[in-house]
C-alpha cells in the first residue's frame, strides 16, 4: 500500500486560500467547544475535564476517514444523555466504575460504528424514519431540560424520567432563594434572549445576516466569559456551586482494564448510541453537503465516527457524534475542510495545557442555563405540526416516542420508536392504496376514476395496485377486488395493473392463484398489465402465468384494446 493513499482525500487536494477561513472557523468552534464540553460531561455525569478530552481527538478521527468539509465531532447532549441512562444502573455518577463504563461505552459505539463502516452498512442511517428520530430528541432535549433545573435552581431533584423529578422539583420550589439560583436565572434568561432576538437585532442594526447568526451562535460563550470573570471578581465560589478544579494538561492515550460484566452489559445501549449518533451526524452532514454541492459517503462516515468514538476512548473521553450549533459555526465561520477540526483540537490542546484555571470558577448554575437553551433548541413543535398535518401516522409516530422518553425514559423511549417506525411500516404495506382506473379520453393514460375524468369499458374492470404484494396486505387486496366485483357485476375481465408492484411474495403468489381459480368459477378472466421485468421473472418460475385464465399485457392499452377487439369479434380469451 503506497503512503499517499493513508492520507485523507481533502489534505491532498487542499488548497492554499482555504487556510484562512479554517483558521477562523477553529478558533470560533473552540470558543463554543469549551463551554458546551464543560456543559454536556457534567450532563453525562462525568468531571468537566472529561468533555474537554472528549472534544480533543475525535476531531482528528474524523478528518481522517469522514467525508464532511465542516462536520464538527463532539460531545452533544443527547449522547450525554444517553450516556447517564445507561450507566445509571451501573455505577454511582461521577465514580470510578462510572469514568470506566464511560470510556467501554464510547469504544465499544467506536468499534461497531468502524466495523459498520467497513461493512458498507450505510443504509443503516434508514434504520429510523426521521419522525421517530425527531420525537426522540425532542424528548431527550425536554428530559434534559428538566433534569437540569435541579442545579439551575440548586435544589436535588433525582431521577431517570419526567414522572420521577418533577414532583421533588415541585416540592422543593417555595425553598429556592440562593445566589446561584440568581445567577443562573439571569443566565438563562440572557441567553434565551440572545436566540430569539440578537440576530434580528443585530440584522437591523445593519449587519450583514450570516454574521448577525454568527455574532448570537456566540451568546453562549460571552455569557460563560462574564460569569466567569464575575466569578473570580466577586469569589462567587464562597456564595454557590462553581465547576472546580479542572486537571490541566493533556489526557493520557490508553484504554483502561476492562471489566467484563459491564461490558457485556453495555452491549446494546453501545450499539443504540453508535446507531442514534450515526443517523443524527449523518442528517446534519447532509444538510451541509446539500447547500455546498458535496457528496458524502456514508461508509465514510461510519468510519470517521467510529475512529472520533475510539479516538474519544483512549484518551479518557466519552461517547460523541456531529454537533448542529458547532457545524453551524464551522460553517459561518467560513470551514472548507476538516483542517478546521484539527486547528481547532490545537487550539484545544493549549487550552488544556495553559487556560483550564478560569473555567474552575464557572458557576454550575450558569452551566446548567447553557444546558437549557442548548437544548430546547433540539425540541421541533414545527415539525411535530408539519408531520401531522402531511401524515397523521407520523405525527403519531413522532409524539409516541416523545412521550415514551420523557415519560418512561431514554432507552424505553427507543425501544417504543424502533416499535413505531416498524408499526408505521407495517400499517403502510398492509393497506396499499388500490384505484379503479380508466382511460384518459383521447390519450394512452389510465387514471383514478375518483380524481380524473376517464372512459370505462363495459365488463373490464382496471384496477391499479400501488405497492408490493406481501403476507400483511394481500388480505386488503383480495377484500378490495371482491367488493369493486361486487359492485361492478357485469364484469368479465378484471385487469390489475402491477406497474408499482417492484415484488410478490410467496404468501401473495398463494392468494392470486386462489382469486385467479374462484374468478374463473364465476366465468371472470384475470389479466395482468405492465408487470415489472424482475416480478414477471419471478412468476415465471411458478405455475401462475402457466393457470392464468387471461393474459399479460405490456400496457393497460393494449389490454383495453386487445379486449375490446375480442368482444366484437366474439373470441375466447386463450391463456398465455
Amino acid at each position: 500500500m503506497r503512503a499517499s493513499t493513508l492520507v485523507p482525500n481533502w489534505l491532498r487536494n487542499y488548497e492554499r486560500q482555504w487556510l484562512a477561513g479554517d483558521t477562523l472557523a477553529a478558533v470560533l468552534a473552540t470558543m463554543m467547544i469549551v463551554p458546551q464540553a464543560l456543559a454536556y460531561a457534567a450532563l453525562a455525569g462525568l468531571p468537566p475535564h472529561i468533555g474537554l478530552y472528549a472534544s480533543l481527538l475525535p476531531l482528528l478521527g474524523y478528518a481522517i476517514f469522514g467525508t464532511s468539509s465542516v462536520l464538527s465531532v463532539g460531545p452533544v447532549a443527547v449522547l450525554a444523555l444517553m450516556t447517564a441512562s445507561a450507566l445509571t444502573p451501573l455505577a454511582t455518577p461521577g465514580s470510578p466504575d462510572w469514568i470506566l463504563g464511560a470510556i467501554t461505552l464510547t469504544a465499544l459505539s467506536g468499534i461497531f460504528l468502524f466495523m459498520m463502516g467497513l461493512l458498507r452498512m450505510g443504509a443503516l442511517a434508514n434504520m429510523l424514519s426521521h419522525p421517530v428520530i425527531h420525537g426522540f430528541v425532542s424528548g431527550a432535549a425536554t428530559l434534559i431540560i428538566i433534569g437540569q433545573l435541579g442545579p439551575l435552581l440548586g435544589i436535588e431533584a433525582e431521577g431517570d424520567t419526567a414522572l420521577e423529578m418533577m414532583p421533588e422539583t415541585v416540592e422543593q420550589l417555595p425553598y429556592i432563594v440562593s445566589p446561584g439560583t440568581m445567577v443562573g436565572i439571569a443566565a438563562l434568561l440572557l441567553l434565551g434572549a440572545a436566540r430569539l432576538w440578537l440576530s434580528y437585532l443585530l440584522r437591523r442594526a445593519g449587519v450583514k445576516k450570516k454574521r448577525a447568526k454568527l455574532i448570537a451562535r456566540l451568546a453562549p460563550m460571552v455569557v460563560v466569559a462574564v460569569a466567569i470573570a464575575l466569578s473570580w471578581t466577586l469569589e462567587w465560589d464562597r456564595q454557590m456551586a462553581v465547576v472546580g478544579a479542572i486537571p490541566a494538561g493533556l489526557p493520557e492515550i490508553g484504554l483502561p482494564a476492562p471489566d467484563w460484566g459491564m461490558t457485556f452489559s453495555l452491549l446494546l445501549p453501545a450499539l443504540i448510541i453508535a446507531l442514534l449518533g450515526f443517523v443524527e451526524s449523518l442528517s446534519i452532514a447532509h444538510a451541509i453537503a446539500l447547500r455546498r454541492r458535496e457528496r458524502l459517503d456514508p461508509d465514510a462516515e461510519l468510519r470517521g465516527l467510529g475512529a472520533a468514538n475510539l479516538f474519544s476512548a483512549f484518551s479518557g473521553g466519552f461517547a460523541v457524534t456531529g454537533s448542529f450549533a458547532r457545524t453551524a459555526i464551522n460553517e459561518e465561520g467560513g470551514a472548507r475542510s476538516p483542517l478546521s477540526g484539527v486547528i481547532a483540537a490545537a487550539i484545544l490542546a493549549l487550552v488544556l495545557l495553559y487556560a483550564t484555571t478560569p473555567f474552575e470558577m464557572l458557576p454550575l448554575s450558569v452551566l446548567a442555563a447553557t444546558i437549557i437553551v442548548a437544548a430546547s433548541s433540539l425540541i421541533d413543535i414545527s415539525g411535530f405540526l408539519h408531520n401531522w398535518r402531511y401524515d397523521r401516522t407520523d405525527g403519531l409516530a413522532m409524539a409516541g416516542t416523545f412521550l415514551g422518553v420523557v415519560l418512561f425514559g431514554v432507552e424505553a423511549g427507543i425501544g417504543i420508536g424502533i416499535g413505531l417506525s416498524f408499526a408505521t411500516l407495517i400499517w403502510r404495506t398492509s393497506r396499499p392504496h388500490i384505484a379503479v382506473v380508466g382511460r384518459v379520453p383521447g390519450t394512452e393514460h389510465f387514471r383514478n376514476v375518483l380524481r380524473h375524468t376517464v372512459k370505462t369499458q363495459p365488463g373490464i374492470l382496471f384496477v391499479r395496485i400501488d405497492e408490493s404484494l406481501f403476507f400483511s396486505n394481500i388480505n386488503a387486496v383480495e377484500e378490495r377486488l371482491m367488493a369493486e366485483l361486487k359492485r361492478n357485476r357485469e364484469t368479465r375481465d378484471l385487469v390489475l395493473i402491477l406497474s408499482s408492484v417492484s415484488r410478490i411474495d410467496g404468501t401473495a403468489l398463494e392468494r392470486l392463484q386462489q382469486i385467479n381459480r374462484d374468478l374463473l368459477a364465476r366465468d371472470i378472466q384475470l389479466h395482468l398489465a405492465e408487470v415489472k421485468g424482475p416480478v414477471l421473472d419471478r412468476l415465471s418460475r411458478s405455475r401462475f402465468l402457466a393457470q392464468l385464465s387471461g393474459r399479460v399485457f405490456l400496457s393497460s392499452y393494449i389490454a383495453e384494446l386487445a379486449l375490446r377487439r375480442r368482444d366484437r369479434q366474439g373470441d375466447s380469451t386463450a391463456p398465455a
